[in-house]
């Protein structure tokens, strides 16, 4: 367990950067825990706010409505999730020209699950007429318009990746063909990611990568996914959360104490960027922040305000 006089002791380097995850809600109700968690996580003023998209692009629509409203009702920068599944190029693209011209600059360029389910659970078969793969999304993006356009990488490998170096060379060409940035699959092993970046830097990719963090909310939910996307829980985790089933004070506590540990690792490697998967919830991941040292009219050691 990390020592948590260190974790709230004073920290004389600056906040990291911090950029958050939602997904479009299916409900009213969703809808309203998913505007009060951007009300009060937009208050950190993040350096931007990704919208995800349903597998075979079966949120479209409400991914669409959700970032038109963020652009229209916060100061947030929202970066639209658009994948290759089940949509052709002209699709694809007709739905790019419609973000810029609702003012979105920061598409998250993706192949995208099969619309059966998640990662893992059916074959993907690329649209006859589409995009096969992330590399191509991201070379027809850059061709309508300049957008900021980030990838994804998989630190503990891709599940349908017959190796690691098929990986690392899939995202190389992704950067080949004009990705700005990275984004990472959620991890917990931060060894196990200074490997992975070791590899990455090594194949001549040097775009920023921002590692993905995931607080952990639900044992069994995220122990569930995890296998279908390929992350290796530790056992330490799940012995950690035993007997914690019926105390959501205890768990919250103890996902934060985890989570902190992995960010402030992070940031003594050097990585001053962080994308919180927050699965539309923002106590946890305010929490989280606050101990980093960003908070609303908080004021880093370069002057920086946030407000």
């Amino acid at each position: 367990m990390p020592d948590i006089s260190r974790l709230i002791s004073h920290n004389t380097s600056l906040p990291p950067k911090v950029s958050f995850e939602f997904f479009p809600p299916q409900s009213d109700e969703m809808q309203r825990q998913l505007w009060g968690c951007i009300e009060r996580l937009g208050r950190l003023n993040p350096s931007f706010v990704s919208v995800t998209y349903g597998a075979g692009g079966t949120t479209r629509e409400r991914t669409h409505a959700t970032v038109e409203r963020i652009i229209r009702e916060t100061h947030l920068q929202p970066a639209a999730h658009l994948t290759c599944v089940g949509a052709s190029k002209e699709d694809i693209l007709h739905v790019a020209r419609r973000y810029w011209q609702a003012g979105v600059r920061h598409i998250v360029a993706l192949r995208g699950d099969p619309p059966a389910g998640p990662v893992g659970s059916g074959k993907y078969t690329p649209h006859p007429g589409g995009y096969a793969y992330a590399d191509q999304l991201v070379a027809g993006l850059k061709s309508v318009a300049d957008f900021h356009v980030s990838v994804a990488a998989y630190p503990e490998i891709h599940p349908e990746a017959p190796s690691a170096q098929f990986d690392i060379d899939h995202l190389r060409r992704k950067v080949d063909a004009g990705a700005d940035s990275i984004i990472t699959q959620y991890f917990f092993d931060v060894d196990m990611f200074l490997r992975f970046m070791d590899k990455v830097r090594a194949a001549g990719i040097f775009v920023p990568v921002i590692p993905g963090i995931l607080p952990v909310t639900n044992v069994q939910q995220m122990v569930k996914f995890s296998t279908m996307c390929g992350t290796k829980v530790p056992a330490w985790i799940t012995d950690i959360f035993t007997g914690l089933d019926n105390d959501p004070t205890t768990r919250q506590l103890v996902a934060a104490s985890i989570a902190i540990e992995q960010c402030r690792l992070l940031q003594r490697a050097g990585y001053d960027a962080l994308h919180f998967y927050t699965l539309n919830r923002a106590e946890l991941v305010l929490a989280i922040c606050h101990l980093l040292g960003i908070r609303p009219g908080h004021e880093g050691a370069d002057g920086r305000r946030i407000a």
